[in-house]
């Protein structure tokens, strides 16, 4: 099985890197961008095909390694392979 988590800076959180690529957009001419904010997107692959094991892996591996709950969001998927 396969699954993604992605990970996002939560609304009113700094993005410094964000605003260093708009900045560089910006200064390629590119016009009408109000935003960017950078995440991680995360690609796993698992060996159990248990949906409520996945989850559980899911869910820990995002809440105590891939996201700190205190500045990010995060969301996950399973994708059936």
């Amino acid at each position: 099985m396969k699954a993604k988590v992605t990970v996002r800076l939560k609304s009113g959180v700094l993005d410094p890197q964000g605003r260093a690529v708009q900045h560089a957009a910006e200064s390629l001419g590119l016009q009408g961008i109000q935003e960017i904010r950078l995440g991680k997107v995360f690609d796993i692959e698992l060996e159990t095909t248990d949906e409520t094991e996945i989850e559980k892996i899911l869910e820990t591996l995002a809440t105590k390694i891939l996201a700190n709950p205190v500045m990010e969001n995060y969301e996950w998927e399973i994708i059936q392979s």
